[in-house]
């Protein structure tokens, strides 16, 4: 069997000069303070809107790019936010896709700077719209290049297929865990559970052909076979119904003959998420071959042999299939009651890497030793630590040294016009002294959470342990952080936009005309 991979790569793209005078994209990949612009995704007009022509450009270049290294690119469009985009390639290997992907990130960037665009491949480079994730489809095959996911016309007699979606569904099941582990980050986190991003809690969306085929064998009755259903467009030619559903709250969802792991951010490298779904459904399948030989062993034909295995996959997994909308509050509800994970941030899914039966499917295979997933384990630690250092560093100097002097300038201009009024006989409304005491008051709110964002800081750093670093970091500074970016998101709305010292959220993501 041969894993195949089509990862759908999202990115935004900023004017370049426009990026240049934003320390946070220089140096964090994302904008760690903007307030909302007045106009952002709430039409959907760029989304259903044609390719610009300046973008169209870096995308045939890109393109082109691509080709000369053998990379695949199949599709090209729009995606909902503002200046959000995304390319596709053709299925192929997993291997190679991996290989194609990273090269891809390279080829993005460096094709950007040649027509003056910044990529931005953090998974939320702005917030208050869609964030970009990186969509890995899967499936296995075999290595002449039969699709095992593949249900055909009647996949309640395809056993391959039911077999091979029992083993997956298993793997998903018994490690849905693990694949949280694998995606979280420091800048998945500020994706996850928002439109377009599927949440933290690992659930498999199946549509409803394929579960009304996995409820009758629970049941032990006779699969049906339904009538295929068509269109009903008065005046126009018969065209049958596509069989097969989407479901874009989902973290890991069969769209008609693969997996979508919709959960994957946009910046990481794919490598680790396959390798993740590999093992554990290979852990599976070697669990339901034995269980497969002791059928055969018992006197069962093939049918029969297939079926009890595949029933009892799917009984134990159901509690993980889930049809419903993955980002509402009812789902955790329900998730809570069916006992399924929900690591909610990074620092609680690094943990994960730890447990012994995690481990395990890395050991048991060979696929690492305990030794290498211990520093790979480290590393993780370290990378989210040093995101989070990076990022609170970025904006406590912007906020000290750009941001703050602008904000007191304006309250300067502001009081001088009030007091040239009142010099000259004229009443100052009162709501306009109101407002000036609210900026004010609001400045030194800002200046007192720059003091406690510099006192998280040096506590975080001078802790020695690796967990209680992160955690540190995870919690405390990534709050003061927080906190901070919102009351400067509230003083620039109310600043001289003249006198704001970086280009605002309604300049970078104005059409890229």
């Amino acid at each position: 069997m041969v894993a195949q991979c089509g990862p759908e790569q999202e990115y935004f793209l900023v004017d370049a000069d426009l990026a240049k005078q934003r320390p946070d994209l220089q140096f964090a990949n994302r904008t760690l303070q903007g307030a909302r612009p007045p106009k952002g995704q709430e039409l959907e007009d760029h989304y259903f809107g044609s390719i610009q022509a300046r973008v169209l450009g870096f995308m045939q270049e890109a393109e082109l790019e691509c080709f000369k290294l053998g990379i695949p690119a199949k599709t090209r469009h729009n995606e909902v936010a503002p200046n959000q985009f995304e390319i596709a390639p053709i299925y192929e290997a997993a291997n190679i896709a991996s290989d194609h992907n990273q090269l891809l990130m390279e080829i993005l960037k460096s094709v950007g700077e040649r027509h003056g665009l910044a990529v931005l491949l953090h998974e939320k480079p702005f917030a208050g719209v869609n964030g970009s994730g990186k969509h890995v489809n899967w499936s296995l095959a075999t290595d002449e290049g039969h699709n095992l996911l593949e249900p055909g016309h009647t996949p309640e007699e395809n056993l391959q297929f039911l077999y091979f979606l029992a083993a997956t569904l298993k793997g998903i099941h018994r490690h849905g865990d693990l694949m949280r582990a694998t995606i979280a980050f420091a800048g998945n986190d500020h994706r996850l559970g928002a439109n377009e991003a599927p949440p933290a809690i690992m659930s498999v969306f199946l549509g409803q052909q394929v579960s009304r085929v996995l409820d009758a064998i629970e049941a032990g009755e006779d699969i049906v076979s339904r009538a295929k259903e068509s269109l009903g467009i008065a005046n126009f030619m018969t065209i049958e119904k596509d069989a097969t559903d989407r479901n874009r709250t989902s973290p890991f969802a069969f769209t008609g003959n693969k997996f979508e792991f919709r959960a994957v951010g946009s910046s990481q490298a794919i490598a680790m998420p396959l390798t993740v779904i590999n093992a554990v459904v290979a852990e599976a399948l070697n669990e339901l071959n034995e269980k497969f030989e002791q059928e055969l062993k018992a006197g069962k034909d093939l049918k029969s042999a297939v079926l009890a295995v595949v029933r009892e996959a799917v009984v134990e997994t159901k509690a993980i299939r889930f049809e419903g909308n993955g980002y509402s509050e009812e789902w955790k509800k329900e998730a809570a009651k069916r006992r399924l994970p929900h690591a909610q941030d990074t620092v609680q899914a690094l943990s994960i890497w730890e447990q012994e039966k995690v481990q395990a499917v890395f050991t048991k295979p060979g696929i690492l030793t305990a030794g290498e997933l211990e520093a790979r384990t480290h590393i993780r630690h370290e990378q989210y630590q040093k995101a989070l250092g990076i990022e609170a560093q970025v904006l406590r100097e912007m906020a000290e040294t750009q941001l703050l002097p602008s904000i007191t300038a304006d309250l300067g201009a502001r009081a001088g016009a009030l007091a040239k009024l009142v010099s000259v006989g004229l009443d100052v409304p009162e709501s306009l002294k109101a407002a000036l005491q609210v900026q004010t008051h609001l400045a030194g709110v800002a200046q007192e959470r720059i003091e406690e964002l510099r006192k998280q800081l040096a506590i975080a750093e001078s802790v020695e342990s690796l967990h209680a670093r992160t955690v540190a970091f995870g919690h405390q500074v990534r709050h003061a952080q927080d906190e901070l970016r919102d009351v400067l998101d509230t003083l620039e709305e109310s600043c001289d936009a003249d006198l704001w010292p970086v280009p605002k959220y309604r300049e970078m993501l104005a059409p890229l005309s």
